[in-house]
């Protein structure tokens, strides 16, 4: 895996395409967590510092806003940031070619322009103009084949941030870890889980199933789950009988359903949790967004933060709840992405990383 580092980049004076992922939880019109935002500033800080005039680019997906502006707002309140209210355009033009070394510039949503989404070379061309050098520091869009994301690097000099580059030296763990390892898988839909059961089966010692996804095994195995919900799209036979496979010994229910699992099943999991070297987590062990279904994820984000056991973590929802805690450092690693970390662990690799694979290539074949 080639990745030049931001590092290594020449930078002062240039004009810096950092490609950000603050598509961010927003609740009328104002940032309510600045996770991603946080983790990704080391990368904007070592650009400033080293005098480069920064672009920031990012997305906004469709359920959250169409406009970056709460995201600029919230930056305006800590940080020298300011905002174009288009993506091209005059005004977008005269605050770049304004813009003084260390400056900060944040341009509105990509995704305003379809050309973002349909991975268009007209549109990666007009952004390509915009800048000098481009940076990845959006891991968790990485598994995403738009146009900032795989067409960009191949236009200009491309490096990985910083935030990227320890995404996957952390996650890449995962595939030689420590052993006893322990997996575990929750959340509600599981065909994006199924690459990271396929490929851990092998690796891991043992997986616990938890959340909505463990009613796809009860439904199998033939327990009446009631209206709980479960993955009618996913085949999981295969994996019935896998003596590495553990499901909730109890679980916690309302009008029927499902929604967490029980204190047998923590009191199950610390036990196996304070044998384990290596825990790898994605996914809530119940609707704990729901008051008195939080108790397992919760529950279990206490019993890994406590442990000893190196640990990684990741999903929104899961980060979400980890945070509510105030436990976050409490963990090895804490992964910004959701669905790029649960590709990356099934494939070792994504679209974004490939991208910035092929641009270094591209370089060492020219100075041959």
């Amino acid at each position: 895996m080639i990745l030049r580092s931001v590092k290594q980049a020449k930078v002062k004076g240039k004009r810096i395409l950092l490609r950000v992922d603050f598509n961010v939880p927003m609740e009328k019109g104002k940032v309510t967590d600045d996770f991603r935002i946080e983790r990704t500033w080391p990368t904007v800080d070592l650009l400033r510092k080293r005098g480069a005039k920064i672009i920031l680019i990012s997305h906004l997906s469709a359920g959250r806003a169409k406009s970056l502006r709460p995201v600029a707002d919230f930056l305006s309140k800590r940080r020298k940031v300011d905002f174009s209210r288009e993506l091209f355009g005059p005004e977008t033009e005269k605050k770049i070619s304004n813009l003084k070394n260390g400056g900060i510039l944040l341009l509105e949503n990509l995704r305003s322009d379809e050309g973002e989404e349909k991975n268009s070379l007209t549109f990666a061309k007009r952004l390509a103009k915009l800048g000098d050098v481009y940076v990845n520091d959006a891991f968790s869009a990485s598994h995403r084949k738009h146009a900032s994301i795989v067409r960009l690097p191949r236009m200009m000099p491309s490096f990985a941030g910083l935030l990227f580059e320890n995404e996957v030296k952390n996650l890449r763990t995962a595939f030689n870890p420590p052993h006893p390892f322990l997996l575990v898988l929750g959340g509600v839909k599981f065909g994006t889980k199924l690459g990271v059961l396929k490929k851990f089966i092998k690796i891991s010692d043992s997986i616990f199933i938890g959340g909505a996804l463990a009613n796809n095994f009860f439904k199998e195995e033939g327990f009446d789950i009631g209206e709980s919900i479960y993955d009618q799209k996913t085949d999981i036979k295969k994996y019935l009988n896998n003596k590495k496979i553990i499901l909730p010994v109890d679980v916690r229910t309302k009008h029927g359903a499902i929604l967490d699992c029980g204190p047998n099943t923590l009191a199950m999991l610390k036990k196996i949790i304070a044998k384990s070297k290596f825990v790898l987590w994605n996914g809530p062990l119940g609707d704990f967004e729901m008051k008195g279904f939080e108790k397992g994820t919760e529950g279990l984000a206490k019993i890994i933060a406590s442990s000893r056991s190196k640990s990684i973590v990741g999903g929104g929802d899961t980060v979400a709840a980890i945070r509510k805690l105030g436990i976050l450092n409490k963990f090895s690693f804490v992964s910004t992405g959701g669905g790029a970390m649960l590709e990356f662990l099934s494939k070792g690799s994504l679209p974004g990383i490939e991208a910035l694979e092929k641009s270094e290539r591209r370089l060492s074949a020219k100075k041959l």
